[in-house]
């Protein structure tokens, strides 16, 4: 049905006026964005504007929500296609009201849509004024604790998702990708869209259902995964492009994986804001492919300025792995402005630690490139590698040798 204009109400071009409806949206979103750069032009800061209408062009302005979902299962459940949707259609600053707009969510709901909506773009919790309070300790320390631990990996996660973001900037890639998009030589998965990847690295499978405590996951078979919890390779088996594999998801558990031949920057220092998490230092999970080989990226700026635009104020650690060439890890650095890079910056981007996944063997020693040894720890069962206080920088160059 028509709710706005009959379809007999064209305008100078002929064209009805649903084909242009959201542009007032848009234009409002630009506007709005414009107009805050406009007015705080002596504080050089990004503004944030979120909409709900949209159109072609909006994800250069702000972030969009999809608008009033209502808190039940079926609304979580549908969440992941529609922002699949819209991430297909270039628009990835996107997300869904976690817990529902409208109603009232329980434990068991909430705690399943705050884990979704960890791994989405933008992540929200959003509710109508007559809907009962929902802060996370008005459903007890059980279900608080697990809240908490989904906004933990979600903060810790800021420095993957801020490179992934600027990664889409760059090339047009959306930050929420189907599984399609990743592997389009796989026709198991075109039609797939209750699982996806952040970047091309981790891979989602939100729990959607009630009293769930297992969840099937298709694994493209080009690729090794590792389980982010234990951090251990899935033993997977088949002849086909893609494996089906039935995981454990129960309520302290959403199936999250890295893929093997990834390097990922996370952040683990609880801190209350992601302002006071500027200068934190880093560290890197590399999880090993087939061939014992990784690489991965970390975009960085200040987070808050233009001057990665006015002044070129940035930089970019290219991070690769080759045990096979008996490299360990190895940082190469491109940065755009090198006068601003001084030993101030550089120790604002440390990184005190380093594990490495699907190690096969312990190395007799580990050496940086300046003939330092580099402290580590080696489980022979889990396969797992750590390299702590290494004294490095995000923003030199440098190799670990082993």
């Amino acid at each position: 049905p028509e709710v706005s204009m009959q379809k007999d109400l064209l305008n100078l071009n002929r064209c009805e006026h649903r084909e242009w409806h959201n542009l007032y949206g848009m234009l409002f979103h630009r506007s709005t964005g414009e107009g805050l750069i406009q007015r705080n032009e002596g504080h050089n800061v990004r503004p944030f504007v979120l909409s709900r209408s949209f159109f072609a062009g909006s994800q250069r302005y702000g972030a969009i929500w999809t608008g009033d979902n209502e808190a039940k299962w079926s609304h979580l459940e549908i969440a992941a296609p529609m922002l699949l949707g819209l991430n297909v259609g270039a628009l990835s600053f996107v997300g869904a009201d976690v817990g529902g707009f409208f109603g009232n969510t329980d434990a068991e709901l909430m705690t399943r849509w705050m884990q979704a909506g960890a791994y989405q773009p933008f992540f929200r919790g959003h509710a109508h004024h007559d809907a009962k309070r929902r802060e996370p300790w008005m459903f007890g320390d059980e279900t608080m604790v697990r809240l908490r631990r989904a906004a933990m990996a979600r903060y810790a996660l800021l420095p993957f998702w801020y490179t992934v973001f600027w990664q889409s900037g760059v090339s047009g890639m959306p930050v929420m990708r189907t599984m399609w998009m990743q592997y389009p030589q796989t026709p198991e998965l075109y039609s797939i869209d209750d699982q996806y990847l952040i970047g091309s690295d981790l891979l989602i499978k939100p729990v959607t259902s009630a009293g769930a405590t297992t969840s099937t996951i298709q694994f493209p078979m080009s690729d090794c995964w590792y389980d982010v919890d234990t951090m251990q390779r899935m033993e997977l088996k088949g002849a086909s492009n893609a494996v089906s594999v039935t995981v454990n998801s129960d309520i302290d558990k959403i199936p999250v994986y890295q893929r093997g031949g990834s390097i990922i920057p996370r952040k683990l220092r609880l801190r209350r804001s992601s302002h006071l998490m500027i200068n934190d230092p880093y560290t890197l999970y590399v999880a090993l492919d087939k061939n014992l080989k990784a690489e991965g990226t970390l975009y960085m700026d200040d987070e808050t300025t233009f001057d990665h635009e006015k002044r070129q104020d940035f930089g970019v650690a290219t991070f690769s792995s080759s045990w096979g060439d008996n490299i360990a890890i190895k940082n190469t650095v491109q940065v755009g402005n090198e006068e601003a890079i001084d030993d101030k910056a550089k120790n604002a981007r440390a990184i005190e630690r380093i594990l490495v996944m699907g190690v096969p063997t312990e190395p007799r020693e580990i050496l940086l490139n300046t003939g330092d040894r580099v402290e580590f720890q080696y489980n022979s069962n889990t396969k797992i590698l750590v390299l702590r206080k290494p004294g490095l920088s995000a923003l030199e160059d440098w190799t670990i040798e082993i």
